[in-house]
C-alpha cells in the first residue's frame, strides 16, 4: 500500500471486513467531504459489511469483546470491552486525563460526558483503558483524576 491508499485499499488488500455502528454511516458516506474540511484527500471508504449493535459480542484472538455504543465523540462511537481480560478499547471516546473531541460533525459534549459516566465509569476500577492513541490508563484513575469528568 502507498501513503495515498486509504481504508478501502487496506480492507481489500488484506481481505478485512468493515464493521461499524449504523449511526456512523453518515460519516462514512461523507468521508470525502470531511476530508476536504481537514485538507486531506481520501478515497471513498468501503460500504460496511456489518453494523455493530450495543451488546453484540465477537471473538478477537482469545478475548470476547462486547460492543458498547458510546456516542458523543461521533454518533456511532463504540468501545470494545473484555470483561474477562479486564480491558476496554475506547478509541477516541476516553483518554488518560481527557475525552474525545466534540467539535466535529455529529459530536455532542453533553452526550459524550453522560455516556462516559454511565457506561464506562461504572466498570470495575481496575479495568485497563486503551484509547485510540496516547498512553493507557484505568477506569479508576479516570474516575478520580480526569478533569472533564
Amino acid at each position: 500500500l502507498s501513503q495515498k491508499d486509504g481504508f478501502k485499499s487496506f480492507c481489500e488488500k488484506y481481505n478485512i471486513p468493515f464493521y461499524t455502528h449504523e449511526k456512523e454511516i453518515i460519516l462514512v458516506e461523507k468521508a470525502r467531504e470531511y476530508g476536504v474540511f481537514f485538507n486531506i484527500e481520501i478515497e471513498d471508504p468501503p460500504k460496511p459489511d456489518k453494523f455493530l449493535k450495543d451488546g453484540d459480542a465477537f471473538l478477537f484472538g482469545n478475548s470476547v469483546l462486547f460492543i458498547s455504543h458510546v456516542p458523543g465523540h461521533s454518533p456511532g462511537s463504540i468501545c470494545l470491552y473484555s470483561e474477562i481480560d479486564k480491558f476496554i478499547l475506547t478509541g477516541d471516546v476516553l483518554f488518560e486525563g481527557s475525552v474525545g473531541r466534540t467539535d466535529l460533525p455529529g459530536s455532542d459534549p453533553k452526550v459524550l460526558i453522560n455516556n462516559i459516566k454511565t457506561k464506562l465509569l461504572t466498570l470495575p476500577r481496575d479495568v485497563l483503558v486503551f484509547p485510540g492513541h496516547g498512553p493507557y490508563t484505568t477506569i479508576g484513575q479516570e474516575h478520580d483524576t480526569n478533569p472533564f469528568l
